[in-house]
């Protein structure tokens, strides 16, 4: 089912799987001493132990479980917490925000077998540490990969699955072979700079130098590159067959914005994956889809109606 909604397009967000925005605003996202100040519910935060690697998480609310995975070079702040997220989910569900190993609170090893399927198990060991036998799973961009990696590994315990600005990730797409020079360029200290290219929308202008070197200068900051090398040499650990696919049985809903160029993976995902519907945010692109109201109303219309509590999750 394609849906096609009109959305104003939101020029804060991620671009790419990265947030870029002023000082100011990157200042709040990452603040560790008073993270909750833009968040009108409490978040819980706390660790555990996931195979060595120390992973943070945040939880808010009550209700069926909904685990938020964000994207690359982000955190649970960044991608779900400064636009309204949790808010708005929280107040239905018991949201459970993940920092991704390798990202915000989380530990940040520099070796590649640290990531890939461990960032998949990392899910279902977050489940099992909180004793959830069953999840909805929100992911955002490489967050939406790697739940397209669940679906395929544990689809035992998914509620349902929504990939919010990711499409179909296949071993020998030749549109990822860009992978190994971004692991490059981060190891050279070079900052993102082939990743930025890459996710600029069709017949937009592309960033000047000085934006980039603004760009990276604020993620090289804001992040271990060693360790983000290491999650990019990792991706490969995420793919996903056409067999796999098509086998899926688990409700999927995918979130992309109409100038995304990651709109062509859910264009070809769509073409061969059971249970999966659509929505596609008009005007919007990879950097704003997520900021869109029309992306938080459709993910809980998507999650009401694969409640095993839809009163629950449809009260006032």
């Amino acid at each position: 089912m394609m849906r096609r909604i009109s959305a104003i397009s939101l020029r804060l967000g991620l671009f790419g799987l990265v947030v870029v925005a002023p000082a100011h605003v990157w200042a709040q996202a990452t603040a560790t001493k008073a993270p909750d100040a833009a968040t009108k519910v409490e978040l819980r935060h706390d660790y555990f132990d996931s195979n060595g690697v120390k992973i943070h998480y945040a939880t808010a609310g009550e209700g069926e479980p909904v685990v938020l995975i964000h994207g690359f070079s982000a955190n649970l702040q960044m991608n779900w917490q400064s636009p309204k997220v949790i808010d708005e989910l929280a107040e239905d569900y018991q949201v459970i925000a993940i920092d991704n190993r390798g990202h915000g609170r989380s530990d940040k090893p520099h070796e590649p077998e640290k990531y890939g399927l461990e960032m998949v198990e990392d899910i279902v060991r977050l489940l099992d540490h909180l004793k959830l036998d069953k999840a909805h799973v929100v992911g955002y961009s490489m967050g939406g990969f790697i739940t397209s990696r669940l679906l395929a590994t544990h689809a035992d315990r998914l509620l349902s699955a929504t990939l919010g600005g990711a499409g179909w990730s296949r071993e020998g797409d030749s549109r990822m072979e860009f992978l190994k020079e971004l692991a490059e360029s981060l190891e050279a200290g070079k900052g993102i700079t082939p990743l930025i290219l890459r996710l600029v929308p069709e017949g937009q202008p592309k960033p000047s130098e000085e934006e980039l070197q603004t760009m990276n200068q604020l993620v090289m900051a804001l992040n271990d590159p060693l360790a983000l090398a290491a999650v990019i040499r990792g991706m490969k650990g995420l793919t996903v067959t056409e067999q796999e696919l098509r086998a899926n049985k688990v409700p999927t809903l995918a979130l992309i914005g109409a100038l995304d160029p990651l709109k062509a993976g859910v264009d070809e995902m769509q073409k061969v994956m059971g249970k999966l519907d659509v929505v596609v945010i008009d005007d919007a692109d990879h950097m704003s889809a997520f900021r869109s109201p029309v992306f938080v109303e459709s993910l809980k219309a998507f999650l009401a109606e694969h409640s095993r509590e839809p009163a629950a999750a449809t009260a006032n």
